[in-house]
């Protein structure tokens, strides 16, 4: 191993006074992590030698450690260095379904911002159309039309066409965002799909409002990508969350 004062520092050893020195450290490890000065699977210093480097005690060092893989940024396992992980939705994916699955009405809450957010989304990837996130999109009208009538693989798909939106504005947040509210989609997209009078009709034309919008944000036309993601809302979060409505008063007259 390399001597440590041979070592090229990626950290911003300045450490912000008024914060927890925790925190400060944590911060200067994440700025490294988000700007790519660590890569994803690569290890970081070991606890020592961060605690040397910011000039903070090791139970400090272990702390923001520990901070980190709360935040889903790094992976620690007992006797194994610390590794960056790839920045995605995976910490945020699991506050949100704990929330929808806690109570109808945080369902549609989460619904509700799906919508807010998701709107504004559509019309960047109009504007910019990725070529990455258009190609995601297609594979995953393909994989729709694949699994109609098969509700866990459409649902698979259906998420996917969603992260291909994001994936079309190039933007790394809004892609972690959408990968976040995965939970939340395949919470409403599960309940459309356990309609017991689902007919050929319905299936065909939860893909065709995908179709539609996949168009708009290929021919690059913002005002109509976010138009018809307000129509598939409608059309499918709102029946959804009527599904949801009849489940909760089936299970309280079982009571």
């Amino acid at each position: 191993m390399a001597d440590m004062s041979d070592r090229k520092s990626v950290f911003s050893t300045k450490l912000a006074a008024p914060a927890r020195l925790a925190d400060s450290v944590s911060d200067a490890i994440a700025a490294a992590l988000l700007d790519g000065r660590i890569s994803p699977g690569e290890p970081l210093p070991p606890e020592g030698e961060i605690a040397r480097e910011f000039g903070v005690s090791k139970p400090i060092a272990r702390e923001a450690l520990r901070q980190l893989t709360s935040a889903g940024l790094i992976s620690t396992q007992q006797g194994k260095v610390a590794r960056a992980k790839a920045i995605n939705g995976e910490p945020m994916e699991r506050i949100y379904g704990y929330a929808v699955r806690s109570s109808l009405e945080r369902l549609r809450e989460a619904n509700e911002m799906r919508r807010v957010i998701e709107t504004g989304i559509a019309r960047l990837a109009a504007e910019r159309r990725n070529k990455a996130g258009i190609a995601v999109m297609e594979c995953a009208l393909d994989d729709m039309r694949r699994s109609l009538k098969e509700p866990s693989g459409f649902t698979e798909a259906d998420i996917l066409f969603h992260l291909g939106i994001a994936l079309a504005t190039g933007n790394t947040m809004i892609r972690v965002q959408m990968e976040g509210m995965r939970s939340v989609q395949r919470e409403v997209s599960e309940l459309f799909s356990r309609r017991s009078n689902r007919t050929d009709s319905d299936w065909n034309n939860t893909i065709d409002r995908h179709r539609r919008i996949y168009e708009a944000i290929a021919a690059g036309n913002p005002e109509l990508a976010e138009q018809r993601v307000v129509v598939h809302f409608e059309a499918a979060d709102i029946a959804s969350l009527e599904v949801a409505d009849k489940l909760a008063k089936s299970a309280d007259s079982g009571r």
